[in-house]
Formats: C-alpha cells, sequence, structure tokens
C-alpha cells in the first residue's frame, strides 16, 4: 500500500469515527476482505473508538492492528452491560484475529442426568442437552469423581443403559442385573423400587449437584425423624445412614460461612501472554462451583478488560443470577442489580484469597503442562526469570561459573564450567593450572584465570557470556569486575553465590556494591544456579584430585636411579598405577623395559625381599 493509500484509508476511517455516536455499544473493525477482526466495546462509542487513531499511540500491537483495518461497524446498545455481553457473543461467534482467545478445555466433563424415565447419573464430556440436564463442567476432575461417589452411595442410580418404560415395568420386561445383586441398585425396572422413591432420590440427587446440600440435610433429617416417630426404624437408619454420609461430605467441602448465600468470586492471574479468570460460587456458605478459563492475550489487554470478559463468559456458562460478586480489584463495567464487592478482611477476603490461590495452581499445572511437551520453554521460562531478577540487558543464554581448587597453596588449578540454555555445555568446560601465584591465594588464583580466559576469548573474537556467576561472595565478585571493567574494559554481568557458616549456598548476590537478590532457596531457579555451582566445583575438584595423583606417582617413579622420563611412561601407559609397577614380576617388567632397567625397577620395589634373603 503506497502512502497515498494508506492516507485514504486513514482519512475514512477518521471520517466514520467522527460520526460515532456518544453511547454505549460494541464496535467491530473489519480488514481489507471485509473480515470482522476485532471486536471491542465501550461506554462510549465516540471516545473509545477515536483513542485507536490518537498519533501518539506507542503500543506495537495496536499500531498493527489499526495498520490492518479497512472498515469499522457498531452497535449502539442501551447499557453498558448490554455492550459487555454483545462483545462476548460477537468474539466467540466471529473469532477474530486480534482478540484475545479463549482457550478454557471444552472437554472438561460434565455430569449429565437423563430425561429418561428412571433417570441415570454419569459423567460425560459430550453435551448434548435433549438428552439431559448437565452440572458442571469439572476442571478438577477428581472432585466430580467425588461427587458422582457419594450420589451412587446414598441413591444408588441406576447404571443399565436399556431403555426402560413405564409399560415395559408393568409387563416384566425386564431382569435384575449383577448390580442389583450386590446392592448397587434398587432394582426399579422390575418394581423392587417404586417409581415414586427413584425420582425423590433423583431429585436430591439434581440438589446436591446444584451445590444445596445442606437443604438435602435439613430434608433428610426431617425425614429420620418423621420415620422414627411412626416407629420405622429400620427405615429411619437407613436415612440416617444417608445423613451421616452426605454431613461428612459437607464437612469436608470448602465451607466458608453460614452468612454467605449466592455469590460469586472472581480472580485473574495473568502474564505477558496469558491470562487465567478463577470463578467461584458459593451458595449456603459452601463453594460448590470452581473453574477457570484462559485467555491467549493478542493486543497487550488489561486485567480489567479481561476479567471483564471472563465475569460475563463464566456467568453465562453457569447460568449464576448472583447479585453479589466479589473481585479483586475496580472493574469499569456494571451490571443490573450486581454489587461489586472488594474485600479486604473476613470471609469474603477469605473467599477471594481461595479464588487466586486457584487461579495461581491452574497457571503453574498449564506451565508444567507445556513444559513436558516442550522442554525447551521451561529453560526459556528460567533464563526469562533470571533476566528479570537481575535486571539483566539481555536473556543469559550463556553463563560461565569459576571456582579454584588447592591444599595449602600445593597442586593450585582452578576450572571454568559453560552453560548454554542452563545446561552443562561440557566441551566447553576448561581447567587450568594456575601459574603466577605461590601458596593458597583464592582472590589471586581467580584473578589469573579470568584474566587468561578472557584475554585469550577476546584476541580469538570468541563470543563472551552473558553472565558470570562467582563461586563466593562479594570478594571473589570484585576481584572479576576488576579484570572484566578494569583491565578488558568488558560490560559482563557478574553475579555470586555466597555461603553461610555452614557451607552452605544461601543467597544470591548482584550488582556494585553486590546486593542479595530475593530468590527463595527452594525455588526451581536457585536450584538450577546450585546446580552450576556444584557442577564446577565437581569439575575443579576432579582436576586437582587427578593432578595431585599424577603428581605423587611421577615422584615415586622418579626416585628411581637409573630409570629415565621414557622408561617412566613406558610404564604408566602400560600399567597404569605405581602399586600395579610394584607388583609386577620380572618378566612383565621386562617385557616393557628390558631386562636391564626392569632389574633396577624390580629391586627398588622388592629391596626388603633382597635384603631378607
Amino acid at each position: 500500500m503506497t502512502k497515498e493509500e494508506n492516507e485514504k484509508r486513514l482519512s475514512y476511517l477518521k471520517g466514520i469515527v467522527s460520526r460515532l455516536p456518544d453511547k454505549p455499544g460494541s464496535y467491530q473493525f473489519y480488514d481489507a476482505n471485509k473480515t470482522i477482526i476485532y471486536v471491542g466495546k465501550a461506554k462510549n462509542l465516540k471516545a473509545r473508538v477515536s483513542t485507536y487513531f490518537h498519533t501518539e499511540v506507542d503500543r506495537f500491537k495496536t499500531k498493527v492492528l489499526v495498520s490492518k483495518i479497512f472498515d469499522i461497524s457498531y452497535t449502539v446498545v442501551n447499557t453498558e452491560e448490554d455492550a459487555l455481553l454483545l462483545e462476548n457473543s460477537l468474539i466467540k461467534k466471529y473469532n477474530p484475529r486480534y482478540n484475545v482467545l479463549l482457550k478454557d478445555g471444552k472437554t472438561y466433563p460434565s455430569i449429565c442426568v437423563t430425561n429418561e424415565f428412571f433417570p441415570r447419573i454419569f459423567s460425560t464430556r459430550t453435551i448434548n442437552k435433549k438428552w439431559g440436564t448437565y452440572y458442571g463442567p469439572y476442571s478438577h476432575v477428581m472432585t466430580m469423581k467425588t461427587v458422582l461417589a457419594l450420589i451412587k452411595q446414598l441413591y444408588h442410580p441406576r447404571t443399565c443403559r436399556q431403555p426402560i418404560t413405564k409399560e415395559g415395568v408393568e409387563t416384566g420386561k425386564y431382569k435384575v442385573c449383577l448390580d442389583y445383586h450386590i446392592k448397587k441398585c434398587m432394582g426399579p425396572c422390575v418394581g423392587k423400587q417404586t417409581y415414586e422413591a427413584y425420582q425423590k432420590n433423583i431429585m436430591q440427587a439434581r440438589e446436591i449437584l446444584k451445590g444445596n446440600t445442606r437443604q438435602v440435610l435439613r430434608d433428610l433429617k426431617d425425614e429420620m425423624l418423621k420415620l422414627s416417630e411412626e416407629l420405622r426404624f429400620e427405615e429411619a437408619e437407613e436415612i440416617k445412614q444417608k445423613y451421616l454420609a452426605l454431613e461428612a461430605f459437607v464437612t469436608n467441602s470448602e465451607v466458608v460461612s453460614q452468612t454467605i448465600h449466592d455469590v460469586d468470586v472472581f480472580s485473574i492471574t495473568s502474564d505477558d501472554k496469558m491470562a487465567f479468570i478463577n470463578y467461584i460460587h458459593v451458595n449456603n456458605g459452601a463453594i460448590n462451583q470452581s473453574f477457570t478459563i484462559e485467555y491467549k492475550k493478542k493486543l497487550n489487554e488489561s486485567d480489567d478488560e479481561l476479567l471483564q470478559l471472563g465475569i460475563v463468559e463464566l456467568r453465562e456458562r453457569f447460568g449464576s443470577k448472583a447479585k453479589e460478586i466479589i473481585v479483586p480489584q475496580e472493574v469499569d463495567v456494571e451490571l443490573e442489580n450486581v454489587t461489586f464487592t472488594i474485600p479486604q478482611r473476613g470471609d469474603k477476603k477469605t473467599l477471594l484469597d481461595l479464588s487466586i490461590m486457584n487461579g495461581k495452581q491452574y497457571k503453574f499445572d498449564r506451565l508444567k503442562q507445556a513444559e513436558k511437551l516442550n522442554p525447551e520453554q521451561k529453560q526459556t521460562r528460567l533464563m526469562k526469570e533470571l533476566q528479570d531478577k537481575l535486571h539483566l540487558p539481555k536473556l543469559p543464554y550463556q553463563i560461565e561459573c569459576f571456582d579454584n581448587s588447592n591444599i595449602s597453596g600445593t597442586d593450585a588449578v582452578a576450572a571454568c564450567v559453560v552453560f548454554k540454555a542452563l545446561k552443562p555445555s561440557k566441551k566447553d568446560y576448561k581447567h587450568y593450572n594456575i601459574k603466577t601465584v605461590t601458596g593458597p591465594d583464592d582472590y589471586a588464583s581467580m584473578k589469573e584465570v579470568v584474566s587468561r580466559r578472557y584475554t585469550r576469548l577476546i584476541e580469538e573474537e570468541q563470543p563472551l557470556p552473558d553472565l558470570i556467576i562467582a563461586d563466593g561472595g562479594k570478594g571473589q565478585m570484585e576481584v572479576i569486575r576488576q579484570v572484566i571493567q578494569d583491565e578488558l574494559n568488558q560490560d559482563i554481568p557478574i553475579a555470586g553465590l555466597a555461603k553461610d557458616d555452614r557451607h552452605r549456598t544461601n543467597e544470591l548476590l548482584y550488582g556494585f556494591p553486590p546486593m542479595h537478590v530475593a530468590l527463595k532457596t527452594d525455588s526451581e531457579l536457585f536450584h538450577v544456579l546450585t546446580h552450576i555451582q556444584d557442577e564446577v566445583h565437581r569439575f575443579a575438584i576432579e582436576f586437582h584430585r587427578n593432578k595431585r595423583s599424577k603428581r605423587a606417582l611421577h615422584s615415586e617413579l622418579d626416585s628411581i636411579k637409573g630409570l629415565g622420563p621414557k622408561g617412566r611412561d613406558a610404564l604408566l601407559n602400560t600399567l597404569k598405577s605405581v602399586r600395579r609397577i610394584s607388583e609386577a614380576d620380572l618378566p612383565t617388567l621386562s617385557e616393557i623395559l628390558g631386562p636391564g632397567k626392569a632389574k633396577i625397577v624390580y629391586e627398588h620395589f622388592h629391596a626388603s625381599d633382597t635384603t631378607e634373603s
């Protein structure tokens, strides 16, 4: 599109905006193909739509949207609530490209109570309302299974799939199945249980599914007392067992307060890409519904905008008519005869906290599920978390960590391990013999190694790390800083892992002067960082141990007069250790060294044997 064409397009759109009414409604943006690409709602259509065409719009995604708009339509409604309902309806109908995408797992199971002569109760993921009434969906399958198990325990609804009719029962068409014999069905198909008794059980089961458990408890108690007064004690005992089972279920459920009735609770948990909205419904003081939906963001939508959509979507889905809605923040919408409450304390605040906790748990579960399918996603998330914690200029893809190892200054060595995408890159590991330091001076050793490594990388034009981690506290960090910044004039972020008095890593340090970075010691990121620390420590210790062993081995063979370097290396290459050399017989040594030098070596290790003989 040429500049002239774009100016013509914008002029046309601004002309439409100038004619928009100052009333509530929904607006739709169309692309060049007359396809709806965005649906929005507004208290004031003219004021809201005009904001898209302000020259100071600085959000990249909004600019992209505006560049795709070729036409605008709108629908005026009476109230803001109607605008919100219309927006939700149009988004679901057209699924516009730039609107948030609802990803709520439409295959969550529900519980169906069929419309049959003797209704069945079962779980299903297929919704066909002509077959029965559906309760749910249940985002927590175990909750659904618990409710189903309770209903089966209390009321024994039939599980057979044969179509039972009144005429079939009267004519004796059916026979009892195994469930009847094991007392899981009362045999309504053969008249062992009357139609009225079966329907009464189904009615009570429906009340439980609606969450009206306390009303069912009251009805059961009244029936139990009535049967007792009529001296029908066996029947009263059966009712009592049902009462106790239901009471135990209610006790184990989340009971909030006997004073809270018919209340909706909403909360939102979001990040840059997704938003998770949790819904809890409370009736008669107990939670009878909890569900979470997720939205995929397209245009940096605010939490307020998404919460509005979620409230409308979930209330419509579950048919809620609650007159009070508990929310965590101000919601810029008015619903007819509905009060919004932002609790600060008490039972309602407890409910809100519970909703927030459920939303966060759902987000965590979805994240874990995605990371199982794509393990690299976890590494990226942790690198992003580390970047945010340390305010790094870019993602810390390559991390390098240093450690020293020596015993009283002898056999001093150092090691560098390299992690890429938080995974060890062992081919890039390096170990160093300390050359310029005498005695146990960890700071001087660290300075030598860091200088040698990065001087070489710079000279060879190799990529430098995104983050350097010192296996130590402020002192080690300062030594590395002196080399990187003062001597090599490089700007590489430096962090440190400090230990407590019991030599356990307990904090992450960053910056100069080094500051403690808030990071839980049981978090995934902290475990990754301590793994890097453990790895460099292992690598340094292993190199130090090998060097010490080699020195001990060489010093033993060097003390044998008449055995030169070539003979010593030949023995080590063949027999591998001083112990095996000392235990070798004369013919074996002769094959390696020849008879003359073999005799010298043999007598060195067997001098005591010669003396005794």
